[in-house]
């Protein structure tokens, strides 16, 4: 089975690394080829990681707040960069203040991301939903 590439980062102005490197382990213990971009990334980086590398997925996390405002025309800057169809993910801290969850995903949807997952979300659950989003059965 060929392997799926993956782009993980952390988007705009936030620092917060455990989470990445957590994913970037999951992940890659799943079988995923993983290139992570890092903390502090920008959309550009985002999608100049995915052009390069051929990328399945770009999975972009925030925890810092500001991911709506970060993460704004990402679809539309991968469709004009040839790339409109990539899968994209996006989880964590996404807004600030208390926000009910729906209506952040219903948010994020209308922005173009195929998965939003909330804060405290488990690798497993964004592995299963990428096994069933990329056509991949368990050998």
């Amino acid at each position: 089975m060929e392997q799926k590439t993956l782009v993980l980062g952390v988007i705009g102005s936030d620092v917060h690394a455990v989470g990445n490197r957590i994913l970037d382990y999951a992940l890659t213990q799943a079988g995923f080829k993983v290139i992570n971009i890092g903390v502090l990334a920008t959309q550009e980086e985002f999608i100049h990681a995915a052009i390069e590398t051929n990328a399945d997925v770009i999975l972009v996390s925030s925890l810092y707040g500001h991911g709506e405002m970060d993460c704004r025309g990402l679809r539309e800057k991968c469709q004009e960069t040839g790339i409109g169809n990539i899968l994209m993910y996006v989880g964590g801290n996404l807004v600030c203040g208390k926000c009910d969850f729906e209506s952040v995903k219903e948010r994020f949807l209308a922005m173009g991301f195929d998965r939003v997952y909330p804060p405290g979300t488990m690798p497993e659950t964004a592995i299963a939903d990428l096994r069933k989003d990329l056509g991949i059965t368990k050998d």
